[in-house]
């Protein structure tokens, strides 16, 4: 199997990509989750914050948002002092005015899955990239994708996180051609 490259390197990371990255996601606390994990990401490898997922499900309260919402400062407290999690205040903070954004956004009777897939017009794109330098790292529709949501009050969510999300969720197969995940990806 000639997987994408940058999945190489600990059997937790292929098993990402041979399962999970590239697959069209429509749950809206599965994307709530993404968003913040991608978000976290931000200046730091997929590699940390996947090796720590387990540990910010169980932070995090398995990414309820409404739990999320009413967090207090001890609660604050408790997450900096978390060893299991990235320890910094901002983006802490960011998870919680997220899940009050999307608590906004969702009492407006509109599911997140669709004010996410709305910017590719609720179809996965499907990119025919040959090598890794092809991949964009953001495209016009992450660019919206983030105005949008920044607009709604939701914080780290820039259109190079924006589009991290969409490859990761499957509103855009990046796999490369040469690999297996492409075709299996495109057929869901």
């Amino acid at each position: 199997m000639q997987r994408c490259p940058w999945c190489e390197g600990f059997d937790l990371y292929r098993e990402y990509h041979d399962s999970e990255w590239g697959v069209p996601l429509h749950d809206d606390r599965s994307l709530f989750e993404m968003l913040i994990l991608e978000g976290t990401q931000a200046g730091l490898s997929w590699a940390t914050i996947l090796r720590k997922r387990e540990n910010y499900r169980r932070a995090f309260d398995d990414f309820d948002p409404q739990r999320i919402a009413r967090y207090d400062a001890a609660k604050v407290a408790a997450l900096l002092a978390d060893s299991g999690i990235v320890r910094n205040r901002a983006k802490v903070a960011a998870a919680i005015d997220n899940a009050k954004a999307y608590l906004a956004l969702t009492a407006e009777r509109q599911s997140f899955s669709d004010f996410l897939w709305h910017f590719v017009d609720h179809l996965p794109i499907q990119n025919q990239w040959l090598t890794l330098a092809e991949v964009p790292a953001r495209t016009e529709r992450s660019d919206a994708m983030s105005k949008a949501l920044g607009q709604a009050g939701f914080k780290f969510v820039g259109s190079k996180i924006c589009y991290a999300l969409m490859q990761s969720t499957g509103m855009v197969n990046d796999h490369l051609t040469t690999c297996p995940r492409h075709v299996e990806v495109q057929a869901r």
